[in-house]
């Protein structure tokens, strides 16, 4: 007899101590968000333990599941084909409002080329592409630095950050979904930074107009905010590779995160396809529940200012 899987319930995190006892960079500490029920499906890591469901629903129209030949064959994931129930994750200190609205968002950063290629859907319709919603990523460049806080140690040992790009806005935007659900982005492979493990940061809202004056998202409601994360051994690969390796230092993974908890793509974990010569393309498509209303950020527009100078360690919350 096949039982039903079922979500468990999680418990905030809280901090204490003064801001100068955290450690350089660490995201997890300053708004950490209630667990909530949400819904994805994707990627799923080579021989990560199999998530499974009686009655799940089988999906279509999603990012191809088929893998591409790889240098490293261990950094390819197999695609899922049903719906599995994830957890919402910390949005970090580094969110900054007004991203812009646009699909590269380099700005002449170097690194291996990265495809983010998201699938949003709506859970409760039958996990129908969800389509007109606006999806905000945001990662740290190859040294493990964010816009808006190029003056924060990333921990380790490694060059100043290179001062390519705008300080506040590179690394950082909003696409609206097609009408498959689909966002696309192109980006650079993240850096990291200590204590965590290599990831880049989502939110997805719906609602919201594209004001042409500032190219900015405004007014639109969060529905989730979550965070993307790749297999080790891929990560390994890239880190190894300028100008990754001229960050060193102890590089935390998957099993070592705080946000991170082991449930493959229920926690972001990408499908990514490709090699460092030719490019990665990654792939995961989020469910989500149009009627929730995600508590942290600003909803894409008026929601906080972004800060003056960059802090000595991360913002409190």
């Amino acid at each position: 007899m096949c039982i039903p899987w079922r979500s468990t319930q999680f418990v905030d995190r809280f901090f204490t101590g003064s801001l100068s006892m955290l450690p350089p960079m660490n995201d997890s500490s300053p708004r950490a968000l209630n667990r909530r029920r949400l819904f994805a499906f994707g990627g799923a890591a080579v021989g990560a333990a199999t998530l499974a469901a009686c009655n799940s629903k089988v999906l279509a129209g999603g990012p191809s599941a088929t893998a591409t030949p790889s240098s490293a064959s261990a950094t390819t994931t197999a695609a899922a084909t049903t719906c599995v129930l994830t957890s919402e994750a910390t949005e970090g200190p580094y969110w900054l409002d007004n991203s812009l609205v646009r699909k590269d968002i380099t700005e002449g950063k170097s690194g291996a080329a990265l495809t983010l290629q998201l699938t949003v859907v709506d859970y409760k319709n039958s996990c129908a592409p969800l389509s007109n919603a606006a999806v905000e990523i945001w990662h740290c460049d190859a040294w493990g630095y964010y816009s808006g806080f190029t003056t924060t140690s990333p921990g380790g040992s490694g060059p100043a950050e290179d001062g390519v790009g705008d300080e506040k806005t590179y690394l950082r935007g909003i696409q609206l979904t097609n009408s498959s659900g689909v966002a696309e982005f192109r980006t650079v492979f993240p850096g990291w930074y200590s204590p965590r493990a290599v990831h880049i940061h989502c939110k997805v809202y719906t609602g919201g107009t594209i004001d042409t004056s500032t190219n900015t998202y405004e007014n639109g409601t969060a529905h989730h905010t979550g965070q993307f994360f790749f297999l080790d051994d891929l990560v390994t690969q890239v880190e190894a590779a300028k100008p990754y390796s001229q960050h060193t230092g102890t590089i935390t993974t998957l099993a070592n995160d705080m946000v991170y908890t082991g449930k493959g793509v229920q926690d972001g974990l990408l499908t990514v396809t490709g090699s460092l010569s030719a490019g990665f393309v990654a792939t995961i498509a989020v469910g989500v529940d149009p009627s929730y209303t995600a508590a942290s950020g600003g909803g894409g527009g008026g929601g906080g200012t972004p800060p003056s100078g960059a802090p000595a360690s991360p913002p409190s919350g």
